[in-house]
């Protein structure tokens, strides 16, 4: 019965202690030059001092194609993915780290208003990375135009967009020097550098007047390559005073998502959002990046879980406040122990109660002989016999001692013990007086 309890003890304390645990989630990220990177340590150092249920493990990556492929492959459970570069097939959004939209400027003098005006003319870029690159070839095909990426800053042939590197902080000089006609930058549109750029070709217009590139077609553009989305650049959003842009910019862009693997728990995956969200400002401490994360749009659960790029069902549940509480999280497990409790209370009353039924039947075979006993002394008239006999009818007397220390038996019992043991011996002390000599 004590083996039984502390197994009993011992299967409810691991239980408690495996719900208690601290989930490790492994996240790959990339790229190792992004603001990534620093996004997601800063989330994990939070959690780790903030003794969450829910920590990361960071596995990093030098491409946002590689760490997507370490969540479709099982080497991750999150990853930060881009979705026009590789979408897993297992993926599914918790959160939008950033989004990135397509920014073309230039000076008013260059009156470069629309996509297919940039034929034949010179596009300045700054450093990028090959999916920045693919974007612009798939952008530019759209409108029957082609890149060149030769290093030469004449200008380019007919149909042709040539690209020409220049450094962030060379932008005006470039404009200047009428070695570029606009330039691009796919980029986050209210992060620093945006303003930069907007600022670099102000620098150098007339008036300070900036034109902005539109994708004035860009729902045919997203139905082409359904996983770019649409984004407007707010009037305003680069100055007031003369308002910069003038009218909204519609624009298609890319986005950086942190992504999960489909399979994984909706619990786990509500909570890990939800810390996206509440740990922001401690994670923006110690990067910016933290105040562009943000929820995937969606109009109805069904359209969240359907999309072209679905929302993972726990983070839905984040969104819309139904998250789990402990009893609908770990019920089963509750009631799963609750039955294994029962079952051993169960076996545990079995088990004493055979063990006084056994008892018990030892107790009566004490009863039994004596009667026999009592019985056979009637009849015998050898001496020796009849001193066995009294031996063994002390042992009895003995036995049944021990079992009333050792079992608190009822009183009917022990009587029953009691007049056999007399009788048994009254009736060997008679037949001793009554032997001949």
């Amino acid at each position: 019965m004590l083996l039984s309890a502390g197994a009993l003890l011992a299967a409810g304390a691991a239980a408690a202690w495996y719900l208690l645990q601290a989930t490790v989630l492994t996240v790959a990220v990339a790229p190792r030059d992004g603001t990534e990177p620093e996004l997601i340590k800063a989330y994990a150092d939070a959690l780790d001092s903030g003794g969450e249920a829910v920590r990361l493990k960071i596995l990093s990556f030098d491409d946002v194609r590689e760490s997507a492929a370490a969540l479709q492959d099982g080497r991750a459970d999150l990853a930060v993915v881009r979705p026009d570069v590789l979408l897993p097939t297992n993926g599914l959004t918790l959160a939008i780290l950033r989004d990135q939209a397509i920014i073309i400027v230039s000076p008013e003098q260059a009156p470069i208003k629309a996509f297919p005006k940039l034929a034949g003319r010179r596009l300045g870029i700054a450093a990028h990375r090959d999916a920045d690159l693919l974007l612009l070839k798939n952008l530019l095909g759209y409108y029957s135009l082609t890149l060149d990426t030769e290093t030469s800053a004449l200008p380019a042939r007919d149909r042709t967009v040539r690209l020409v590197r220049v450094d962030q902080d060379a932008v005006a000089a470039a404009f200047r020097e009428k070695r570029i006609d606009a330039f691009i930058s796919i980029i986050a549109p209210s992060a620093p550098k945006a303003l930069a750029l907007v600022n670099a070709a102000r620098s150098v217009a007339r008036g300070g007047k900036v034109e902005f590139i539109t994708v004035e077609d860009d729902g045919a553009v997203i139905e082409r390559f359904p996983r770019l989305q649409s984004v407007t650049v707010p009037g305003g959003l680069f100055g007031g005073d003369p308002k910069l842009p003038t009218d909204d910019v519609k624009t298609v862009g890319a986005s950086y998502r942190l992504m999960a693997r489909a399979n994984l728990s909706r619990v786990v995956a509500a909570d890990i959002t939800q810390q996206l969200f509440e740990k922001r400002t401690a994670a923006a401490a110690k990067t910016d990046a933290a105040e562009y994360v943000q929820a995937p749009a969606y109009d109805t659960t069904v359209a969240a879980t359907s999309a072209r790029i679905p929302i993972h069902p726990g983070a839905v549940d984040y969104y819309e406040r139904e998250q789990h509480g402990f009893v609908e999280r770990y019920g089963d497990t509750l009631y799963l122990l609750g039955a294994i409790a029962g079952g051993l209370v169960s076996v545990l009353a079995w088990i004493r109660q055979r063990l006084v039924g056994l008892g018990r039947e030892r107790i009566d075979e004490v009863i039994d002989r004596l009667l026999a006993l009592t019985e056979e002394i009637q009849t015998v008239q050898d001496a020796t016999r009849l001193g066995a006999l009294n031996a063994e009818i002390d042992g009895l007397a003995a036995k049944a001692a021990r079992y009333a220390r050792a079992r608190e038996p009822d009183a009917r019992t022990m009587s029953a013990v009691a007049i056999a043991i007399e009788t048994a011996r009254s009736t060997l002390w008679n037949r001793l007086r009554s032997r001949p000599t």
